[in-house]
């Protein structure tokens, strides 16, 4: 599991891969930014993405977080 770029790392993610990209990784189950999870698997295997952005519903955490969720948003 060597070091990705942050679209490989959720493209992982997607495909139930771990990964790990500087600040993001996953088991792929849940997806992180830095230690805040940003992302998981329902049990349907339907990926949902925690909206951590300006006006998202559960707040502002960074700007690097923000790239973060509009990536894994792109690809969920």
């Amino acid at each position: 599991m060597g070091s990705k770029r942050n679209s490989d790392v959720v493209e992982a993610w997607v495909a139930g891969e771990a990964a790990k990209g500087g600040n993001l990784r996953t088991d792929g189950v849940s997806l992180w930014s830095y230690c805040l999870q940003i992302g998981d698997t329902a049990l349907s295997g339907r990926k949902v993405v925690h909206d951590y952005t300006r006006g998202g519903a559960h707040g502002f955490r960074s700007q690097t977080t923000s790239c973060h969720v509009g990536l894994a948003k792109r690809f969920a």
